[in-house]
C-alpha cells in the first residue's frame, strides 16, 4: 500500500430512528423494547465505513479489529439516534475513531473503534481458507 490515505480529523454521522426490529428483543441482547446494545456498535462502526468511504484506496477495505463502547441511556422505539464518528489516530494501518451515539441533547453511547486498513482481495481470500 502506498501513501496514508488517512488523516486524523475525518468524520460522518449515521442516523436511525429506532424500529422494533433494532430493540434489543429482537437481536437477542435483552428482553426489553428499546434499542438494542449490537445496533449501537453496528451504528458506530457505519459511521466510522463512512468517514473514511470517499478516501479508500482502490482495492482496500477497513476491518472492525477492536471496540469499546459504553451504552448509557435506553432509547425507545420511534426515537430517532446520530451516531457520529472522527478519527483521531492513524498507527500505519491501524484507525482509531472517537465514536458517540446521542438522541437529541443526550449521549446514548460512547467509545472507541479500532479498524485495521486490508487489500480487500486479499483478506476474503484469506478468511475463504480458513473456514
Amino acid at each position: 500500500m502506498q501513501e496514508q490515505p488517512f488523516a486524523p480529523g475525518l468524520t460522518a454521522r449515521v442516523e436511525l430512528t429506532v424500529t422494533d426490529a433494532d430493540t434489543a428483543q429482537a437481536v437477542g441482547s435483552g428482553d426489553v423494547p428499546v434499542l438494542g446494545t449490537p445496533r449501537v456498535l453496528a451504528l458506530t462502526e457505519a459511521a466510522t465505513v463512512a468517514a473514511t468511504a470517499t478516501r479508500m484506496p482502490s482495492g482496500s477495505t477497513t476491518v472492525g479489529v477492536r471496540v469499546e463502547l459504553d451504552h448509557r441511556a435506553a432509547t425507545p422505539v420511534g426515537g430517532t439516534v446520530v451516531a457520529r464518528a472522527r478519527l483521531a489516530k492513524v498507527d500505519g494501518r491501524r484507525l482509531l475513531f472517537e465514536v458517540s451515539v446521542t438522541e437529541g441533547d443526550a449521549t446514548v453511547a460512547e467509545g472507541r473503534v479500532e479498524r485495521l486498513l486490508v487489500d480487500r482481495q486479499r483478506f476474503v481470500e484469506r478468511a475463504a481458507r480458513s473456514s
